[in-house]
C-alpha cells in the first residue's frame, strides 16, 4: 500500500493550519506523527534549525499560503519544478513539499536510531529555494479520479495476466485489514480537516491500488519465474504505480488547486 509520506502530512496539516481549520498545536502533532521530533533548517532569517511551530509561522510571514507535495521517482519528477539542487535532494528523499505563495521547498532528512522494536526518527526539513513554475506532471483532482478508475482495472488485469500471487491467507488478511480501516476512516483521518471529500476519496483509491501492488511484490513471483517474465511484470506494474502516485499528489494538493482556481489561475 502507498505509505503516507511525511511530506503529505506536512502539506495537509500545514494547509489546514493556513486556512484556520486547526490550531498550531494540533497541526504540529499531526505532522510529527510517531516521529520523535521535527525541525526545519535553512529558513530565511534563521541561523539554525527551528521547531515546526516557529517554522510554519516564519513561512507564513514570508508569504507562503499553502503547500504542495512532490513524490518524484527516477525518470518521473512528479511535482517538481527545479532548480536542479532541489530536484536532486527531493529525488533522493523520494518526496518534498513545495510552498505556494513564496519560492521555497522543504525536503526531509530522516535519522533513525534505537533497537529493533523501539526505533525513533528525528526529521530535519531542509528549506531550499525553488523555481516559481508549474509542478511537473501533476493532474487535477478530477483527472486523477478518472485515471484511478482505469488504473484499478489495469492493476487487477495485470496481476491476473502475469499470474502474480496476490491471494491466499496473508493477502486476504491484508485486504480485510485495509477494508476495516477504510470503513472506519473519515476525510479528516485520511487527510486533514477542511479537505474536500473528493480528495479523501481519491487518496483512498490510490492507497487501494498501492495495496494491490504491494501484495504483488511481496507475495513472490507467481507464474513469472524467468528473468524476462519478472521484467515484464515490473514493466506492466510501473505505469499503474505511476497513476497511483500522481493521484496521491493530486489529493494532497487539492487545497492549493482550489486556491489557484479561486484566484483565476
Amino acid at each position: 500500500m502507498l505509505s503516507e509520506p511525511r511530506s503529505g502530512r506536512l502539506a495537509a496539516w500545514g494547509n489546514a493550519l493556513s486556512a484556520g481549520w486547526v490550531s498550531p498545536d494540533d497541526a504540529v502533532a499531526a505532522i510529527a506523527g510517531e516521529d520523535a521530533v521535527h525541525r526545519v533548517t535553512g529558513l530565511p532569517g534563521e541561523n539554525g534549525p527551528v521547531g515546526l511551530t516557529m517554522a510554519l509561522g516564519r513561512l507564513r510571514t514570508a508569504g507562503v499560503r499553502g503547500f504542495r507535495v512532490a513524490l518524484p521517482a527516477p525518470g518521473h519528477p512528479l511535482g517538481l519544478s527545479g532548480p536542479p539542487e532541489f530536484n536532486a535532494r527531493a529525488l533522493e528523499a523520494r518526496e518534498a513539499v513545495v510552498c505556494h505563495g513564496a519560492a521555497y521547498g522543504l525536503v526531509p532528512e530522516v535519522r533513525e536510531a534505537g533497537p529493533d522494536g523501539d526505533v525513533h526518527a528525528d526529521v530535519v526539513w531542509r528549506c531550499l529555494a525553488v523555481r516559481d513554475a508549474p509542478p511537473a506532471d501533476v493532474p487535477s483532482l478530477g483527472e486523477a479520479e478518472r485515471e484511478l478508475a482505469e488504473g484499478l482495472r489495469e492493476a487487477t488485469e495485470v496481476l491476473s495476466r502475469l499470474d502474480v500471487a496476490a491471494s491466499g491467507p496473508v493477502a486476504e488478511a491484508a485486504l480485510d485489514a485495509y477494508r476495516a480501516r477504510a470503513e472506519s476512516r473519515t476525510a479528516r483521518d485520511v487527510l486533514a480537516p477542511g479537505y474536500p471529500s473528493r480528495a479523501a476519496r481519491v487518496l483512498e483509491m490510490a492507497q487501494r491500488i498501492g495495496l494491490l501492488l504491494s501484495l504483488a511484490y511481496e507475495n513472490g513471483h507467481g507464474g513469472a519465474m524467468s528473468a524476462s517474465e519478472m521484467a515484464a511484470r515490473g514493466a506492466a506494474l510501473r505505469p499503474v504505480e505511476r497513476v497511483a502516485r500522481r493521484a496521491q499528489v493530486a489529493a494532497y494538493n487539492a487545497y492549493v488547486e482550489d486556491l489557484e482556481r479561486r484566484a483565476g489561475r
